[in-house]
């Protein structure tokens, strides 16, 4: 027996691709007084040893490559928890055609060289059907030729970098592009009246293509940046920043950082530039990060990707958190509900792909999938590349617990 979707999942679709849930007087009201060439040979001998990659008659093996270590550890424990609590539910449920679900994720520690030499070693084993949320931007942007070359279906790179999506057949991806979320947050900071935005961004692919991104949004609405300033990923030059940041004395700051560095750096800005609004993408503080800044955080705008793991008023929602409690797992996070979904899209690929899959048809198959509602939350492909599943965003401010506000 075939996987199917969970009980109870709700079978109309949210309307609208992107909702903001933030007026002007509440945004303002919480927040003010504040794989590559070469390698071919490889994986070729490996494709003739074993005909499918990945799978046996009793499972099928997805792999991923993460930051199980380093300053974008949070990352890699998000995708542990919620993408295998979601392969443990379905695998409750007897699996995907009588096969469980295996995920088999490899430290990367951020680093791209690691990563691609972890995708390569995948492929040459042939240990793996399908790739799932490799962490990074600069991470991605190594192992995507190597992807494309191997013929290997990738869901969901925990990535919005658009310079990745330009039309491959083998990359679905999931969440919406920061391209989306830098424009809509900003014409949201420009719509309340605030004239000094300036953008701190991290200093790698990333960061560089957010603070590009944004520079060419205030450009559009005849405004400057008040100050741009790029962080090492380590936080090595912070306290330059903080005061570069300081005496621009901008009214508000767009945060394109990713991971620990970020703790550091509202914390920094509270102290050196008090009364500053921050606000940053989805990727800014992944779920461990959170907790390690506590009362900090309180008045933080976040860009949103997924709904509110917190409020179970979906569907969506519930199912998340039941197969969390079900690990053990009792604290929620964006990044978390963000990597059960992408798990919940790769499964239901696999369920149309058939008893037999093999890499060609879980491409197929996922290129099917058109409006697909998991439950308060729609997943659409329309059939041709570049495939972008969701383009939802929200806007959440951060109380004092690290939870969003209502």
């Amino acid at each position: 027996m075939g996987y199917r979707p969970l009980a109870g999942l709700s079978k109309k679709a949210e309307t609208g691709d992107i909702r903001f849930i933030m007026q002007r007087r509440q945004f303002v009201s919480l927040t003010s007084g504040i794989l590559a060439a070469s390698v071919a040979p490889a994986f070729i001998s490996s494709a003739a040893a074993q005909e499918v990659p990945g799978l046996n008659a009793k499972s099928v093996t997805i792999g991923c490559s993460a930051a199980l270590s380093g300053p974008l550890i949070s990352f890699g424990t998000d995708i542990q928890q919620g993408a295998g609590a979601a392969f443990a539910q379905i695998n409750a449920q007897g699996g995907i055609h009588g096969r469980g679900v295996q995920l088999h994720m490899v430290d990367d520690a951020y680093v791209p060289d690691r990563t691609l030499t972890n995708v390569k070693k995948m492929l040459g084993d042939g240990a793996a059907l399908a790739l799932l949320s490799c962490v990074g931007t600069p991470n991605n942007t190594a192992i995507l030729p190597l992807v494309d070359e191997a013929g290997i279906p990738y869901v969901a790179p925990i990535t919005g970098a658009s310079s990745l999506r330009k039309g491959s057949r083998n990359i679905f991806h999931v969440r919406a592009s920061y391209t989306d979320e830098v424009q809509r947050l900003i014409k949201r900071l420009a719509g309340m009246g605030l004239k000094g935005i300036g953008v701190i961004y991290q200093d790698n692919g990333y960061g560089r293509e957010a603070q590009a991104d944004a520079v060419r949004t205030l450009e559009s609405l005849g405004m400057k940046p008040a100050v741009l300033a790029s962080v090492a990923t380590d936080g090595a030059n912070l306290n330059e920043v903080l005061g570069q940041v300081s005496a621009a004395r901008p009214t508000a700051v767009l945060l394109a950082t990713a991971g620990a560095v970020s703790v550091d750096l509202v914390r920094g800005l509270k102290k050196q530039a008090p009364g500053v609004l921050m606000a940053g993408l989805s990727v800014t503080m992944p779920g461990s990060a959170l907790a390690k800044l506590g009362d900090d955080g309180s008045g933080l705008a976040l860009t949103m990707i997924v709904p509110d793991p917190y409020r179970p008023r979906i569907q969506l929602v519930r199912d998340y958190q039941t197969a969390m409690r079900a690990k053990g797992h009792n604290e929620f996070s964006q990044g978390s509900l963000e990597a059960y979904v992408n798990a919940r899209v790769l499964a239901e690929g696999l369920d149309r792909a058939g008893k037999d899959p093999s890499p060609a048809k879980l491409r197929t198959a996922l290129a099917s999938i058109k409006q697909w509602d998991l439950g308060g939350f729609t997943v659409d492909y329309s059939g041709h590349a570049p495939y972008v599943g969701s383009r939802f965003i929200d806007l959440g401010v951060l109380s004092g617990s690290g939870r969003f506000l209502a």
